[in-house]
């Protein structure tokens, strides 16, 4: 397996997830934690193809290892967006298999790839013969009515027969059928004994667990019982410095030592040139709303960054109003 340096950071990911991993939100992650990889939102290889690539695919550099997420199941025009992804500078581009919203089933990509894994194979096999980057995998273990123990494996097998080494695995089914995209993300059971299984059957893949993660103390459990990687999603981003702030320490090996309160205040030149750039102080702080969560302080910090963020000509200062009831509450 390829040893390169989205591979080293995929020990710990922060999942893609639509709405809320923007370029703003990765910033703001990346200076919580060095090394965690990082993934942008999905992206449709049509829209790479024939959209605005700028605003689409652009990035700070300052957000790498940074991987790309695509949607779509044509072989030759994933190839195509992956070549355009490539010249952006991603690390990795991703191949969302795992997705289960109406808008995802009715393009014909996403979770119901799961039904087609000769498909994904011929899709994966187009986007590594293209580019020179790592390409790799989201999935679910199954959908609908699939037995997992039977599905997985073989899609396990099929997909990484075509050239991919790395995947990424939300431990439930999807139902593409009965639960809206949020319920499949709670209702149907986590299996993570299978994603165990799967690590025996595939000694030489590097396999990521995702679902229902929400401390760094699971993440680390994970990685102890030997899977390669951990991606946690929501509590990366509802409670990003309980994940991040101690990853580098506890996952990577090198302690960064920020606080919460730095954070914050490292975050303020980014602000100021956005703000530059005609973009609104909403824009970035909305991600920063959990900085503090479970904090003394948390809830007057939420609420001013919430009230005032969005009014016209706020800047930093309103950034560091709002950290005024953090610290206040801390003295």
């Amino acid at each position: 397996m390829p040893n390169n340096a989205a591979t080293v950071a995929a020990r710990l990911s922060v999942a893609p997830m639509m709405d809320w991993t923007d370029r703003h939100c990765r910033f703001f992650h990346r200076v919580m934690s060095r090394h965690t990889l990082l993934y942008t939102e999905m992206v449709t290889a049509p829209a790479v193809v024939h959209g605005d690539k700028d605003r689409l695919l652009g990035f700070d550099a300052r957000e790498q290892p940074l991987a790309l997420q695509l949607g779509g199941s044509d072989p030759a025009q994933l190839a195509q967006a992956a070549r355009i992804a490539e010249d952006f500078g991603y690390a990795e581009i991703n191949l969302n298999c795992g997705c289960p919203s109406d808008r995802v089933q009715s393009g014909s990509f996403g979770a119901v790839l799961m039904e087609s894994p000769a498909l994904v194979a011929e899709c994966v096999a187009a986007m590594i013969a293209a580019v020179s980057v790592p390409i790799t995998v989201k999935c679910r273990i199954g959908v609908d009515d699939q037995d997992p123990a039977v599905v997985l494996p073989d899609f396990l097998a099929q997909v990484s027969a075509a050239g991919v080494h790395r995947f990424s695995i939300h431990a439930r089914k999807a139902w593409l059928q009965g639960l809206s995209p949020k319920e499949n993300r709670d209702i149907p059971p986590l299996d993570y004994d299978l994603m165990m299984e799967m690590k025996g059957l595939f000694p030489h893949l590097h396999l990521s667990v995702n679902g229902g993660i929400s401390t760094l103390d699971q993440a680390v459990g994970f990685l102890d019982r030997g899977l390669d990687g951990v991606m946690i999603g929501r509590a990366a981003y509802h409670t990003p410095a309980d994940i991040l702030l101690d990853a580098d320490a506890r996952i990577f090996n090198d302690p960064m030592g920020r606080t919460a309160e730095e954070v914050a205040h490292l975050m303020l030149p980014y602000i100021a040139d956005h703000l530059a750039k005609g973009g609104r102080l909403g824009q970035v702080t909305r991600h920063m709303l959990g900085l503090f969560q479970g904090r003394p302080g948390a809830r007057g910090w939420r609420r001013h960054l919430s009230e005032n963020a969005h009014v016209d000509g706020a800047g930093p200062d309103v950034v560091l109003a709002a950290l005024d009831h953090v610290t206040r509450r801390a003295a």
